[in-house]
């Protein structure tokens, strides 16, 4: 394989005013985003353009606005990819390019995904963490140490960079063993991809049960295993597992690598998956062509490049 890779951001490449360019100058985008605020049953598009930041933030919130606006980078490039991926719900906005989920179904999907998460662990008793510069086995032998409360890799992005969550304490005593050069505290309001997301799995399982999914028109690789898939079931079970496992973002990467995959680009808000992209391909034979479609400039750059 070779060719393109689209990728599809997460939580935390949000931001107020994301989409609007696209909304004021596409009558196509506005057929979207009214789609989305039918499905939604809410204004998810005046939250994207207008915030407030504090509702946009709103993990229910974030995610069905963040896959609008990526879908909405998909459908006005115009092209289909040879492969994709999405980091976290990203993986939602991947699935929906690749003809195996519908767009309605998708974003009442993970604006459930969401409120689930959020009401799995209190405000406050969770948290998150980026390491930063430590290797991802030093990570995994700390984590092993902690014996009081919970606390996992949530996801593995990059050489550099691994994300780890669960009990705030446990979190807090786990950085005291890793003494990593440099770690941020994220500001998440629950911590993501760990066991205690169990009670949001279940409930989304059975949400995932009552939708369809098809066959997937170009391959995505998931998150949970970093295996490239084509089924439709196989999207269902992976997104299912999602919830409280980690999101393998690194390996996902370097799977692209070994398909000799020359074209990344990032569409929807945001430039974070570029920036890691930037970094895991340092070490590839060759390095990729990285670009991303936020607004209608750098989109007609994309559709220019492809």
């Amino acid at each position: 394989m070779s060719g393109a890779a689209f990728l599809f951001p997460g939580q935390g490449s949000q931001a107020v005013g994301m989409g609007k360019d696209f909304y004021e100058s596409s009558p196509q985008a506005q057929e979207i985003f009214a789609r989305a605020d039918e499905a939604l049953e809410y204004k998810i598009s005046k939250l994207c353009f207008e915030g407030p930041e504090d509702e946009l933030k709103l993990t229910q919130n974030t995610q069905p606005a963040l896959l609008a606006v990526s879908y909405v980078a998909y459908v006005l490039l115009g092209k289909n990819a040879s492969i994709a991926a999405g980091h976290s719900l990203g993986e939602y906005s991947a699935l929906v390019a690749a003809g195996s989920l519908g767009f309605e179904d998708a974003l009442r999907l993970v604006h459930k995904r969401g409120k689930y998460m959020q009401e799995a662990v209190p405000v406050g008793v969770g948290a998150m963490a980026a390491v930063l510069g430590s290797d991802y086995e030093d990570v995994e032998k700390a984590l092993a140490n902690v014996t009081d409360g919970v606390v996992e890799i949530a996801n593995w992005n990059s050489q550099e960079q691994v994300v780890i969550a669960g009990h705030k304490e446990a979190v807090e005593k786990a950085l005291a063993l890793i003494n990593p050069p440099r770690f941020v505290m994220l500001p998440v309001s629950a911590p993501f991809h760990c066991r205690l997301m169990k009670s949001a799995e279940e409930k989304l399982s059975c949400d995932l049960d009552d939708v369809e999914f098809k066959d997937l028109n170009f391959p995505i690789i998931t998150n949970v295993d970093a295996k490239i898939i084509h089924k439709g079931d196989e999207a269902r079970d992976s997104l299912k597992r999602q919830v409280t496992r980690p999101v393998l973002w690194y390996r996902s990467m370097e799977i692209l690598n070994e398909e000799n995959i020359d074209v990344l680009v990032e569409l929807g808000s945001g430039k974070v998956l570029s920036g890691l992209g930037r970094r895991i391909s340092r070490r590839w034979e060759s390095s990729p062509t990285l670009m991303n479609a936020e607004d209608p400039e750098s989109l007609e750059k994309v559709r220019a490049s492809l």
